[in-house]
């Protein structure tokens, strides 16, 4: 057996053997990584090897953009701007079958266009739609249900910070196209999860009790404005050519501040407990990308993403099936592994072979994305799911079942997603920023 081989089988097998003792996933990919390069290199060697992967991993500029993304979104989440976007979403969802889950499922939307985080949005819009929806009667594993199943839509709705990870693995992949491709399966993943709220709210008889009249309907929209106004500076500034996403995520911290002084929900004696949560988020994510570039280059030392794609080619060259089979693992993987270390390692696996039957690198990031957001609400691992069920009072018991409906929906969206390149293309190729 060749030494890359050994290397090979001892990376896969010990990063498992790792998780399965409960060791972090960060350490037990760069673990895994750091013994199988020992099979390779002397020890002086593997070690320098290692820590160059780590700085050459982390050492991008668009990776700034994922700090201040972070930050962003922790000033959003304690700023006030959460409950004018509820408001704002009750002007779309106020005449609907269960319009209080309906205002849930559309101010996640919002909240993840703004901040690009679906754990904040589950926190942030959850902790205040779960009284309101109580106070109308809803059952509490329907709003949970509700609350988890919508939130992933702010990892696809620009900006997001798993779509930028992907641009840095992938190569020259424009982040404003990927950020463009997102909307539309952003929105359709949200409008399934409407479809379904409407089917059970009805059957639940969950009707809302109040009435909005259009002055109040205008003064909410009004009032949500300035919030909103961050996706047209931040998106169209970006598009724009004006700054790159990574000087617009800067320029996000400083409005969403602002924002936050203006409606007095935010002190300054806030800040330091928001950057520390914010630079402990950064440092996870951080660290995460860093030890899997050590795993990438071993991988490709040692040719994994050759051998597995020899493999699947040499079982089908059929692309439909081939994408059937990337999804199933994708999902499986997304069950057990966060969105950022499963971006950046199944990437050099699986996009080569999806670019040799022509498949564009924006799609392929857009349905490998929407994959893992199905993974956040999945368990046993499921951040958005422990989020949703903590901010509920739940156990994930108690929702599980009521959120089996929104799986089947959110699979057959990334279905449509996976086969119909329209749904991820349509927008880029819209705005010139496919090449």
């Amino acid at each position: 057996m060749s030494p890359a081989l050994s290397a090979a089988i001892v990376m896969a097998v010990s990063v498992f053997v790792m998780l399965a003792m409960g060791v972090p996933i960060s350490i037990s990919i760069g673990g895994s990584s750091v013994l199988a390069m020992l099979l390779i290199l002397p020890f002086d060697g593997a070690m320098i090897t290692s820590a160059q992967r780590m700085f050459t991993g982390v050492n991008s500029f668009s990776l700034l953009a994922i700090p201040f993304f972070v930050l962003a979104g922790n000033i959003m989440n304690n700023g006030g701007i959460a409950i004018r976007l509820i408001n704002c979403a009750k002007v779309f969802s106020g005449r609907l079958p269960g319009s209080l889950a309906q205002t849930n499922v559309v101010a996640n939307m919002l909240f993840g266009a703004v901040s690009g985080s679906g754990v904040a949005a589950a926190a942030a819009i959850g902790g205040t739609m779960t009284p309101l929806e109580e106070k109308e009667g809803y059952a509490k594993d329907f709003i949970a249900a509700i609350n988890i199943a919508s939130a992933p839509t702010g990892m696809l709705i620009p900006p997001s910070n798993t779509l930028i990870v992907y641009s840095t693995v992938a190569g020259s992949v424009s982040i404003s196209a990927l950020f463009m491709a997102g909307y539309l399966p952003g929105i359709l993943w949200g409008i399934g999860c409407m479809i379904l709220v409407a089917f059970m709210a009805k059957k639940r008889g969950y009707v809302s009790a109040q009435k909005y009249t259009p002055k109040e309907v205008l003064a909410l929209f009004l009032d949500a404005i300035p919030s909103l106004l961050l996706i047209v500076i931040v998106i169209g500034g970006i598009l724009g050519g004006i700054f790159t996403a990574t000087e617009g995520s800067a320029i996000a911290v400083v409005y969403s501040l602002i924002l936050s002084f203006i409606y007095r929900s935010l002190k300054l004696s806030d800040l330091p407990k928001l950057l520390l949560e914010s630079a402990k988020t950064t440092a996870i994510v951080i660290f995460m990308i860093g030890v899997s570039s050590i795993m990438s280059w071993v991988m490709s030392f040692t040719q994994i993403p050759s051998i597995i794609a020899n493999g699947l080619l040499s079982f089908t060259n059929n692309p439909t099936v081939i994408l059937l089979i990337m999804n199933v693992i994708l999902l499986v993987v997304g069950t057990f592994m966060d969105p950022t270390p499963a971006v950046l390692i199944f990437t050099p696996i699986f996009l080569p072979i999806c670019m040799s039957f022509g498949m564009h690198p924006v799609h392929f990031g857009v349905m490998m994305v929407m994959n893992l957001c199905i993974g956040t609400i999945t368990p046993p691992v499921g951040p958005i799911l422990f989020t949703g069920c903590k901010v509920g009072s739940i156990s994930i018991e108690g929702v599980f079942k009521t959120l089996l409906p929104f799986f089947v929906v959110t699979i057959a969206a990334l279905l449509l997603v996976t086969y119909l390149p329209v749904f991820s293309m349509l927008i880029p190729n819209a705005l010139g920023l496919i090449k």
